[in-house]
């Protein structure tokens, strides 16, 4: 029942410990949010009604998804954490930004 939140903070830690760096943690967030959103388009758009329904069964469509399943949908620490979200994912857009950028592509 826990396994994606298990597996969520798993990988935080370990990205924590072996990268150490702030951009890490933010892109790994990213990561798992993109992740996730493109196996939600697959499981809404493949034919294959038994992958369909073992996506749907076991990953949530979103970093969002995640958060309300556990926490209370409209509680004080849901709407933290939703925001919480928001802004590394604005730290993820910062440094993608910054990255276009430096390889001077514009």
């Amino acid at each position: 029942m826990y396994i994606d939140l298990i597996v969520l903070i798993i990988l935080i830690i370990l990205v924590l410990m072996f990268f150490k760096r702030f951009s890490s943690f933010v892109f790994l967030m990213a990561i798992v949010d993109i992740s996730l959103r493109i196996l939600t388009f697959i499981k809404n758009n493949i034919g294959l009604r038994d992958l369909s329904n073992l996506i749907g069964k076991y990953l949530p469509e979103s970093m969002f998804g995640i958060i309300n399943r556990y926490t209370e949908n409209g509680s004080m620490f849901n709407i933290v954490l939703k925001w919480s979200f928001v802004v590394i994912m604005i730290f993820f857009l910062i440094y993608i930004i910054k990255i276009f950028i430096k390889k001077k592509k514009i």
